[in-house]
Protein backbone atom coordinates (compact mmCIF):
# COMPACT_ATOMS: atom_id res chain seq x y z
CA UNK A 1 0.00 0.00 0.00
CA UNK A 2 2.95 2.16 -0.54
CA UNK A 3 1.13 3.74 -3.12
CA UNK A 4 -1.68 5.45 -0.99
CA UNK A 5 -1.54 8.39 1.00
CA UNK A 6 -3.37 7.85 3.94
CA UNK A 7 -3.03 11.28 5.47
CA UNK A 8 -4.87 12.49 2.48
CA UNK A 9 -7.41 9.98 3.01
CA UNK A 10 -7.81 10.30 6.46
CA UNK A 11 -8.63 14.62 6.24
CA UNK A 12 -11.59 13.58 2.98
CA UNK A 13 -12.96 11.01 4.91
CA UNK A 14 -13.16 12.84 8.16
CA UNK A 15 -14.20 16.07 6.01
CA UNK A 16 -16.72 14.16 4.09
CA UNK A 17 -18.24 12.32 7.13
CA UNK A 18 -18.92 15.90 8.63
CA UNK A 19 -20.31 17.15 5.74
CA UNK A 20 -23.01 14.65 5.46
CA UNK A 21 -23.77 14.39 9.08
CA UNK A 22 -24.50 18.43 9.14
CA UNK A 23 -26.73 17.54 6.27
CA UNK A 24 -27.93 14.49 7.90
CA UNK A 25 -29.11 16.51 11.33
CA UNK A 26 -30.56 19.56 8.75
CA UNK A 27 -32.74 16.45 7.71
CA UNK A 28 -33.68 15.47 11.25
CA UNK A 29 -34.45 18.19 13.15
CA UNK A 30 -37.37 19.30 10.73
CA UNK A 31 -40.48 18.84 11.78
CA UNK A 32 -41.37 15.83 8.81
CA UNK A 33 -39.55 13.96 6.47
CA UNK A 34 -40.28 11.91 3.66
CA UNK A 35 -39.54 7.80 3.93
CA UNK A 36 -39.92 5.07 1.83
CA UNK A 37 -38.96 1.81 1.59
CA UNK A 38 -36.66 0.00 -0.74
CA UNK A 39 -36.87 -3.51 -2.61
CA UNK A 40 -35.57 -4.66 0.56
CA UNK A 41 -38.45 -3.26 2.24
CA UNK A 42 -35.67 -1.08 4.09
CA UNK A 43 -36.11 2.70 5.08
CA UNK A 44 -35.12 5.21 2.77
CA UNK A 45 -35.29 8.96 3.64
CA UNK A 46 -34.11 11.75 2.06
CA UNK A 47 -31.54 11.73 4.37
CA UNK A 48 -29.46 8.83 3.20
CA UNK A 49 -29.78 10.12 -0.48
CA UNK A 50 -28.52 13.45 0.66
CA UNK A 51 -25.57 11.96 2.42
CA UNK A 52 -24.73 9.66 -0.28
CA UNK A 53 -24.29 12.14 -2.78
CA UNK A 54 -22.19 14.52 -0.67
CA UNK A 55 -19.81 11.90 0.12
CA UNK A 56 -19.96 10.14 -3.64
CA UNK A 57 -19.14 13.54 -5.27
CA UNK A 58 -16.37 14.06 -2.64
CA UNK A 59 -14.44 10.83 -2.81
CA UNK A 60 -14.34 10.76 -6.52
CA UNK A 61 -13.08 13.84 -6.87
CA UNK A 62 -9.93 13.60 -4.67
CA UNK A 63 -9.82 9.56 -5.49
CA UNK A 64 -10.78 8.89 -9.04
CA UNK A 65 -8.67 6.05 -9.42
CA UNK A 66 -9.80 3.72 -6.29
CA UNK A 67 -13.29 2.25 -7.22
CA UNK A 68 -16.29 3.38 -4.73
CA UNK A 69 -19.17 0.56 -3.47
CA UNK A 70 -22.38 2.81 -1.37
CA UNK A 71 -25.49 1.07 0.02
CA UNK A 72 -27.73 3.81 -2.24
CA UNK A 73 -26.08 2.98 -5.27
CA UNK A 74 -27.40 -0.11 -6.76
CA UNK A 75 -25.00 -0.27 -9.71
CA UNK A 76 -22.10 -0.15 -7.84
CA UNK A 77 -22.94 -4.20 -5.93
CA UNK A 78 -21.32 -5.17 -8.97
CA UNK A 79 -17.97 -3.96 -9.04
CA UNK A 80 -14.98 -6.15 -8.48
CA UNK A 81 -11.77 -4.10 -7.34
CA UNK A 82 -8.75 -5.03 -5.09
CA UNK A 83 -9.22 -1.49 -3.26
CA UNK A 84 -12.51 0.42 -2.63
CA UNK A 85 -14.36 2.49 -0.46
CA UNK A 86 -17.13 1.28 0.77
CA UNK A 87 -19.79 3.63 2.12
CA UNK A 88 -23.12 3.45 4.26
CA UNK A 89 -24.18 7.32 4.34
CA UNK A 90 -26.61 6.63 6.77
CA UNK A 91 -26.27 3.55 8.97
CA UNK A 92 -29.04 2.74 11.29
CA UNK A 93 -32.30 4.20 9.30
CA UNK A 94 -34.48 2.75 11.13
CA UNK A 95 -33.03 4.83 14.55
CA UNK A 96 -32.72 8.23 12.46
CA UNK A 97 -36.45 7.72 11.55
CA UNK A 98 -37.32 6.57 15.50
CA UNK A 99 -35.64 9.77 16.23
CA UNK A 100 -33.41 7.25 18.58
CA UNK A 101 -30.01 9.32 17.88
CA UNK A 102 -28.09 5.79 17.33
CA UNK A 103 -27.32 6.51 13.48
CA UNK A 104 -23.84 6.82 12.17
CA UNK A 105 -22.08 7.98 8.65
CA UNK A 106 -19.58 5.00 7.93
CA UNK A 107 -16.87 5.34 5.16
CA UNK A 108 -13.64 2.88 4.58
CA UNK A 109 -11.24 1.96 2.77
CA UNK A 110 -10.74 -1.64 2.05
CA UNK A 111 -7.74 -3.28 0.57
CA UNK A 112 -6.76 -7.03 -0.08
CA UNK A 113 -10.27 -8.10 1.80
CA UNK A 114 -9.43 -5.91 4.64
CA UNK A 115 -10.86 -2.76 5.89
CA UNK A 116 -7.53 -0.66 6.49
CA UNK A 117 -8.88 2.46 7.83
CA UNK A 118 -12.51 3.83 8.44
CA UNK A 119 -14.62 6.91 10.00
CA UNK A 120 -17.93 6.03 11.51
CA UNK A 121 -19.66 9.36 13.25
CA UNK A 122 -22.71 9.70 15.22
CA UNK A 123 -24.00 13.34 14.23
CA UNK A 124 -26.77 13.21 16.87
CA UNK A 125 -24.70 12.13 19.57
CA UNK A 126 -21.53 14.19 18.51
CA UNK A 127 -19.04 11.21 18.83
CA UNK A 128 -17.22 10.88 16.38
CA UNK A 129 -14.49 7.88 15.95
CA UNK A 130 -11.59 7.22 12.94
CA UNK A 131 -8.32 5.83 12.35
CA UNK A 132 -5.57 7.55 11.34
CA UNK A 133 -2.86 8.15 8.94
CA UNK A 134 -0.55 6.00 10.81
CA UNK A 135 -3.17 3.25 11.35
CA UNK A 136 -4.29 3.70 15.04
CA UNK A 137 -7.89 4.44 16.31
CA UNK A 138 -9.13 7.61 17.62
CA UNK A 139 -12.05 9.43 19.19
CA UNK A 140 -12.29 13.17 17.91
CA UNK A 141 -14.04 15.23 20.78
CA UNK A 142 -16.79 18.04 19.60
CA UNK A 143 -17.78 20.25 18.74
CA UNK A 144 -16.43 19.46 15.30
CA UNK A 145 -15.52 21.68 12.97
CA UNK A 146 -13.92 20.29 9.41
CA UNK A 147 -11.33 23.41 8.97
CA UNK A 148 -9.66 22.30 12.62
CA UNK A 149 -9.57 19.15 14.58
CA UNK A 150 -10.50 18.83 17.98
CA UNK A 151 -9.14 17.02 20.70
CA UNK A 152 -8.05 13.74 20.27
CA UNK A 153 -8.73 10.26 22.45
CA UNK A 154 -6.31 7.40 21.39
CA UNK A 155 -8.40 4.09 21.70
CA UNK A 156 -7.12 1.01 22.74
CA UNK A 157 -9.60 -1.95 23.77
CA UNK A 158 -9.50 -3.09 27.42
CA UNK A 159 -8.10 -6.10 29.26
CA UNK A 160 -11.85 -8.14 29.47
CA UNK A 161 -12.49 -9.69 32.83
CA UNK A 162 -13.24 -13.38 31.62
CA UNK A 163 -15.75 -13.50 34.72
CA UNK A 164 -17.50 -10.47 33.72
CA UNK A 165 -18.06 -9.44 30.27
CA UNK A 166 -19.65 -6.29 28.97
CA UNK A 167 -21.19 -7.53 25.69
CA UNK A 168 -23.09 -5.51 22.99
CA UNK A 169 -25.77 -6.26 20.80
CA UNK A 170 -28.11 -4.44 18.71
CA UNK A 171 -30.67 -1.67 19.43
CA UNK A 172 -33.19 -2.77 16.19
CA UNK A 173 -32.03 -6.24 15.25
CA UNK A 174 -31.85 -8.11 18.71
CA UNK A 175 -33.91 -11.71 18.67
CA UNK A 176 -33.69 -15.04 19.98
CA UNK A 177 -30.74 -16.66 18.75
CA UNK A 178 -28.89 -13.60 19.87
CA UNK A 179 -30.20 -13.97 23.14
CA UNK A 180 -30.01 -17.58 23.72
CA UNK A 181 -26.03 -16.73 22.40
CA UNK A 182 -24.84 -14.31 25.06
CA UNK A 183 -26.16 -16.84 27.75
CA UNK A 184 -23.42 -18.84 27.15
CA UNK A 185 -21.29 -15.84 28.52
CA UNK A 186 -20.57 -14.77 31.70
CA UNK A 187 -22.22 -11.17 31.31
CA UNK A 188 -22.19 -8.71 33.95
CA UNK A 189 -23.50 -5.86 31.74
CA UNK A 190 -25.53 -6.39 28.67
CA UNK A 191 -26.16 -2.60 26.38
CA UNK A 192 -27.70 -1.84 23.07
CA UNK A 193 -26.58 0.02 20.85
CA UNK A 194 -28.14 1.27 17.00
CA UNK A 195 -25.78 1.16 13.61
CA UNK A 196 -21.91 1.01 13.54
CA UNK A 197 -21.16 2.62 17.74
CA UNK A 198 -21.62 -0.89 18.78
CA UNK A 199 -18.08 -1.59 16.82
CA UNK A 200 -16.78 1.50 18.70
CA UNK A 201 -17.98 1.02 22.23
CA UNK A 202 -15.65 -2.34 21.44
CA UNK A 203 -12.55 0.01 20.41
CA UNK A 204 -13.21 3.00 23.17
CA UNK A 205 -12.91 0.55 25.53
CA UNK A 206 -16.75 0.43 26.56
CA UNK A 207 -17.53 -3.41 25.77
CA UNK A 208 -15.90 -6.50 24.70
CA UNK A 209 -18.01 -8.73 22.40
CA UNK A 210 -20.51 -7.82 20.03
CA UNK A 211 -22.27 -10.88 18.20
CA UNK A 212 -24.12 -10.60 15.45
CA UNK A 213 -26.47 -13.44 14.07
CA UNK A 214 -28.65 -11.32 11.61
CA UNK A 215 -27.58 -10.17 8.13
CA UNK A 216 -25.60 -7.24 7.42
CA UNK A 217 -23.55 -5.85 4.54
CA UNK A 218 -20.27 -4.93 4.08
CA UNK A 219 -20.87 -1.14 4.20
CA UNK A 220 -22.22 -1.83 7.29
CA UNK A 221 -19.30 -3.44 8.78
CA UNK A 222 -16.31 -2.23 7.22
CA UNK A 223 -15.87 1.41 8.82
CA UNK A 224 -16.19 0.24 12.61
CA UNK A 225 -14.24 -3.13 11.44
CA UNK A 226 -11.22 -0.97 10.69
CA UNK A 227 -11.46 1.10 14.00
CA UNK A 228 -11.69 -1.89 16.10
CA UNK A 229 -9.24 -3.56 14.81
CA UNK A 230 -7.12 -0.39 14.80
CA UNK A 231 -7.87 -0.31 18.67
CA UNK A 232 -6.50 -4.11 19.12
CA UNK A 233 -10.18 -6.08 18.48
CA UNK A 234 -10.62 -8.41 15.48
CA UNK A 235 -14.06 -9.48 13.54
CA UNK A 236 -15.00 -13.31 13.13
CA UNK A 237 -16.91 -15.09 11.03
CA UNK A 238 -19.81 -16.49 13.02
CA UNK A 239 -19.48 -19.96 12.30
CA UNK A 240 -15.52 -20.41 11.59
CA UNK A 241 -13.91 -18.43 13.48
CA UNK A 242 -11.95 -16.84 11.04
CA UNK A 243 -11.27 -13.18 9.75
CA UNK A 244 -14.44 -11.51 8.29
CA UNK A 245 -13.47 -10.72 4.98
CA UNK A 246 -14.15 -7.79 2.34
CA UNK A 247 -14.92 -7.84 -1.67
CA UNK A 248 -17.40 -10.84 -1.24
CA UNK A 249 -19.97 -11.44 -4.20
CA UNK A 250 -23.01 -9.10 -3.13
CA UNK A 251 -20.93 -7.62 -0.46
CA UNK A 252 -23.05 -9.52 2.14
CA UNK A 253 -21.43 -10.65 5.35
CA UNK A 254 -21.66 -14.29 7.18
CA UNK A 255 -22.65 -13.98 11.10
CA UNK A 256 -20.22 -12.62 13.13
CA UNK A 257 -18.51 -12.01 16.28
CA UNK A 258 -16.55 -8.91 17.17
CA UNK A 259 -14.35 -8.95 20.21
CA UNK A 260 -11.36 -8.86 22.40
CA UNK A 261 -8.81 -11.78 21.29
CA UNK A 262 -8.65 -12.63 24.91
CA UNK A 263 -12.15 -13.45 25.47
CA UNK A 264 -13.24 -16.66 24.75
CA UNK A 265 -15.47 -17.93 22.29
CA UNK A 266 -18.31 -20.67 22.40
CA UNK A 267 -19.44 -22.63 19.73
CA UNK A 268 -23.39 -23.47 20.42
CA UNK A 269 -24.14 -27.12 19.20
Amino acid sequence: MADVDFDAINLVLRSLALQAGDRIMEIYEQPDFNVRLKADTSPLTEADEAADAIISAGLRAAFPDIALVTEEQVESHSLDAARFFIVDPLDGTKEFVQRRGDFTVNIALVEGGVPVRGVVYAPAKQRMFYTTADGTAVEEQGPFSVAQTGQIRNLRMRKPDPEALVIVASKSHRDQATDDYINHYPVSELRSAGSSLKFCLLAAGEADLYPRLGRTMEWDTAAGHAILQAAGGEVLDFHTHLPLNYGKSGYENPFFIARHPDVALVQPA
